[in-house]
């Protein structure tokens, strides 16, 4: 057979899976089965827990309660520039928070144990509770007079331990209460702890303000030296740089510069006009042009040409040209054309005499207009660094008046500021104590003993690793449960037990040996050992158990003692082991001369025999199989009382040789650890059992899972009368 690691076996499942309401009332059911189990350990822990609880609250003494709610608004009214008062709210849930820390603070403790002298009245200062400790050192210990600053400091723990500060949800409203042995003290003290926080807030805001005046004056007279730094350096700045009235004359030469640009622009246009009749009269000869007709000396010089033209046209029909009268006619036209040359020339010169005139004002109005220009540009300079100065004189200045204006308000706001605290509801004398309650400590008491008792049985279920349910052990060893045999709780001898077959214990392995005969594809198993973990855990009775039923049933049963280190079949069977099963593994003897007949005729024994000093040796031999083959064809079963697997090689060897194995578990005695290694060293020996049989299996002890079923007290049942009578006719019938 191959082998097979543990735990790989497929999971054994009988029907279908659970679901998820099923699995939620299993885990109920065991939870309430664990408290079932352990329930004399939680109502050990619930009475000392309650007996504590009432003792301690016996021994406390009575306390009053008295409650005073006062009212914190965020701020207070103030003043603001303006010289009107308003109430600002603007504050957020720090402020509150921090108002009750302020409230619950050992400064304001010492405060009201000062301002009422609790810390002199000597019943305020005893301890309020008795304890052991605090009797034996009461009684032990020399009273001695403590230090004032001693005393208030306890009165101090004291009324911090008594008071509780409750803030009224949705509101700002917050309730004092404070609890005392005296009702009337408790009265006082929860009034004087509102009076001294109002006292208390008043006081921080007069040293706010006190503090805010002192900072002003320290920073109105540095202020005050920087004004005067500043504007002497202002002074300096203007004497030096001539600057008195510095803003006239940047004034003065801007707007000449202006000037200046516009009388240029004026000039360049002349000049261009100028310059453009010029052009025209420079580079031509005709006297056609604008600029020459327009002339009223050459227009009449013009006119008289023209007459003379007409006239000299005229005669010229009459006189020859070299007439005297012709003659003189043409002289006089070359008169006017030379009046009219010379005309025209000074009209050029003139032309000429405007354009170098207005091109020599234009050069001397842009060097004007550069000297202008560096002018304002040098005073532009001076003006922005004397601005410079002047702003921040303006500032300094703006600075100092803005200080002397805060100042001013904050003396304004000392006086006549409002308090942010209020009274509501003063605390009124109590009629009844309101500490301790006795039920209150019960209850209290009782969940706690519950939460103690369930962590203790929780923790037991925890440390305890014993295999008590078959799915524990299906869990861990991935094999089949074949058998479950309940404890015995008759009191009787086990081998009488085994012996009655009405007996749920008989019954039990019956069934086991009925789930044999159908572990293997070929039935029953010739050979069978029988094995566990360790000792003590129900093996060699469930070897002569099986033994006998199959020899019931008729076949023809041999049953082997191979424990070669501590046999107990004999004893359990009351037969001889002088000789047995080692006689046959030395070679000493054969089977026949080993085999015992028991006190039924298909039963038949082989005892140990002597025990060898080397056991281990003898069943990895051969002569196991050789006793396996002989036996086999005398007897239809052959069982083996095999030694535990741990410590010894013995069960591993014998398991080798045997046709199966079938593992038994003790519950309540295994241990999951010892289960997992045996089964381990089991599948390094390349055997894989059967399947588990669980001995002395205890319902109670795991009842959330099981119940009648695993009893087996559905059996037989003598009522009295067949017991007389001897009767022996079985009726079925639950116990």
């Amino acid at each position: 057979m191959a082998p097979t690691r543990l735990g790989s076996y497929p999971p054994i499942g009988y029907g279908a899976a659970p679901e998820e309401g099923e699995k939620l009332a299993v885990s109920f059911r065991r939870f309430a089965h664990l408290l079932l189990k352990h329930k004399w350990i939680i109502l050990a822990a619930v009475a000392t827990t309650c007996v504590l609880g009432a003792i301690h609250t016996l021994l406390k003494t009575p306390l009053y309660a008295a409650e005073v709610r006062i009212q914190i608004d965020r701020e207070g009214t103030k003043i603001v520039e303006s010289g009107t008062t308003i109430s600002a709210d603007t504050g957020s849930a720090d402020f509150l928070r921090t108002q009750y820390e302020l409230l619950k603070s050992r400064a304001m403790a010492e405060r009201v144990a000062s301002s009422l002298n609790l810390y002199r009245d000597d019943s305020y200062l005893k301890a309020r509770d008795v304890s052991a400790l605090r009797l034996v050192t009461g009684y032990f210990s020399k009273p001695r007079t403590a230090s004032q600053a001693a005393r208030i400091s306890h009165a101090s723990d004291i009324l911090l331990n008594a008071v509780t500060i409750k803030p009224v949800p949705g509101s700002r409203l917050v309730d004092i209460r404070y609890l005392d042995p005296d009702p009337q003290r408790a009265q006082t003290v929860a009034n004087g702890y509102a009076d001294a926080y109002v006292a208390s807030n008043l006081n921080r805001r007069f040293e706010a303000n006190a503090y805010a005046k002192t900072f002003l004056d320290d920073q109105i007279k540095q202020l005050q030296i920087r004004l005067q730094e500043s504007e002497q350096i202002l002074i300096d700045f203007a004497e030096k740089e001539r600057m008195v009235d510095v803003n006239d004359k940047a004034s003065i030469a801007e707007s000449s510069l202006a000037a200046a640009n516009t009388a240029a622009g004026q000039l360049i246009s002349e000049r261009i006009k100028n310059e453009q009749l010029w052009r025209q009269v420079e580079s031509t000869t005709a006297i056609n042009l604008p600029q020459i007709l327009t002339n009223q000396v050459v227009d009449t010089l013009r006119g008289q040409r023209k007459a003379l033209e007409t006239e000299y046209q005229q005669k010229l029909e009459n006189f020859k040209p070299s007439y005297p009268e012709m003659v003189q006619i043409t002289n006089k036209i070359k008169e006017v054309d030379r009046q009219l040359a010379a005309e025209v020339k000074a009209i050029r010169n003139s032309l000429k005499a405007a354009y170098q005139s207005s091109l020599a004002q234009e050069n001397e109005m842009k060097a004007r207009i550069e000297e202008v220009r560096a002018e304002v540009l040098d005073l532009q300079k001076k003006g922005i660094r004397y601005n410079i100065l002047k702003r921040e004189v303006e500032t300094n200045r703006n600075l100092y008046n803005s200080l002397l204006q805060r100042l001013k308000e904050v003396d304004i706001a000392g006086g006549v500021g409002t308090n942010n605290i209020f009274i509501v509801d003063r605390a009124v004398l109590p009629s009844a104590p309101s500490e301790p309650s006795l039920s209150r400590a019960l209850v209290l008491a009782l969940g706690f003993g519950l939460f103690i008792g369930v962590g203790i049985s929780l923790l037991l279920e925890v440390l305890d690793d014993r295999v008590r349910a078959p799915e524990e052990v299906e869990e861990i060893s991935g094999l089949p449960t074949l058998g479950i045999i309940p404890r015995d709780e008759s009191g009787m001898d086990l081998s009488m037990v085994l012996k009655d077959p009405r007996s749920h214990i008989a019954e039990a392995y019956r069934s086991f040996a009925t789930a044999l005969q159908f572990s293997t594809d070929t039935g029953l198993p010739r050979s069978i050992a029988v094995t566990s973990a360790g000792a003590g855990e129900g093996k060699s009775t469930t070897a002569v158990a099986i033994a006998r039923h199959f020899a019931q049933m008729g076949l023809k049963v041999l049953l082997i003692d191979a424990d070669l280190r501590r046999p107990s079949l004999h004893i359990k069977l009351h037969l001889d082991n002088s000789m047995g099963f080692s006689n046959y593994l030395t070679g000493a003897a054969m089977p026949p001369d080993l085999v015992q007949r028991t006190d039924h005729p298909n039963l038949a024994f082989m005892g140990s025999g002597p025990l060898p000093p080397n056991a281990a040796d003898l069943l990895s031999g051969p002569r196991v199989y050789s006793l396996i083959s002989l036996g086999s064809d005398v007897f239809h079963l052959i069982i083996f009382d095999s030694p535990p697997v741990l410590g010894l090689a013995d069960a591993q060897l014998l398991s080798s040789a045997a046709a199966a194995t079938v593992f038994v578990v003790g519950a309540g005695d295994t241990r999951k650890g010892a289960l997992r290694v045996a089964l381990r060293r089991m599948h390094m020996a390349r055997v894989t059992p059967l399947g588990t049989i669980i001995t002395k299996f205890d319902s109670k002890a795991v009842g959330y899972a099981y119940g009648e079923g695993y009893d087996y007290k559905y059996g037989y049942h003598m009522d009295a009368e067949e017991a007389e009578s001897g009767s022996r006719t079985p009726q079925l019938a639950r116990y």
